[in-house]
């Protein structure tokens, strides 16, 4: 669905990238996404102290929450790959918000930034494996008995593929759904009057939608770390 009007893609039209950003919204999008993480990050690290005042208790609060999630899952070599796993939460759930401003457009709405965000969370899965068992890593493909190593390779390497487009089109699914229904409704009632509890739910979905991404990401490094039964 076009938007009527993406206040950054009118920005870059001034300085003469209009084309560029009228083909690649979401890479505009997750640009903005991008330095506002930077700006939050840097202005929440600016005043670090033992004692710590607001802003920084909730930051370390929600860091704090997702380390400690992550650890109940992963174990003590979770905390290896926490700052990944969080990261990339970070960024699909400031993502998924962005639709919510008016003005402004979910770069998870695109299925390219959805498979950014899975092609890596892909690669990141065998070398965390790699690391933990070194060439025995072949075993979690290869089944408990030698001659069942014809059938299990072939489901194994599907499976694994399959991954990533579980994780890429869940979350483009969901989040352009969002989007039409923000949109729809935002045409039909302006975009002063679009009910609240939509937008409610819309934040809600942005959340959900970041921690299962977040969540399925963990369980396939735990499953890698494991030993291949």
């Amino acid at each position: 669905m076009e938007h009527p009007y993406l206040f950054f893609v009118k920005l870059f039209e001034l300085i003469g990238l209009g084309h560029f950003a009228h083909e690649y919204p979401h890479v505009v999008y997750s640009w903005a996404v991008m330095v506002l993480l930077i700006i939050v990050g840097a202005l929440g690290a600016k005043h670090i102290s033992m004692i710590p005042g607001k802003v920084q208790n909730v930051f370390e609060m929600i860091i704090s929450s997702l380390e400690e999630f992550t650890v109940s899952m992963a174990g003590e070599e979770g905390r290896r790959f926490f700052p990944f796993v969080a990261t990339i939460f970070l960024y699909i759930f400031f993502a998924n918000l962005a639709g919510l401003v008016p003005g402004c457009f979910s770069p998870t709405a695109d299925l390219n930034t959805t498979l950014s965000c899975a092609i890596p969370v892909f690669f990141f899965t065998h070398y965390v494996g790699i690391k933990m068992h070194g060439v025995h890593y072949i075993k979690h493909f290869l089944g408990p008995v030698w001659w069942m190593i014809p059938i299990i390779l072939p489901i194994e390497i599907i499976g694994h593929l399959a991954r990533v487009l579980s994780l890429s089109f869940r979350l483009f699914g969901n989040i352009m759904g969002k989007e039409l229904v923000l949109g729809i409704l935002f045409m039909l009632a302006g975009a002063f009057f679009a009910p609240l509890p939509i937008m409610a739910l819309g934040v809600f979905v942005s959340f959900v939608q970041a921690f299962i991404f977040y969540l399925l990401a963990v369980m396939y490094f735990t499953l890698a770390m494991d030993e291949a039964h």
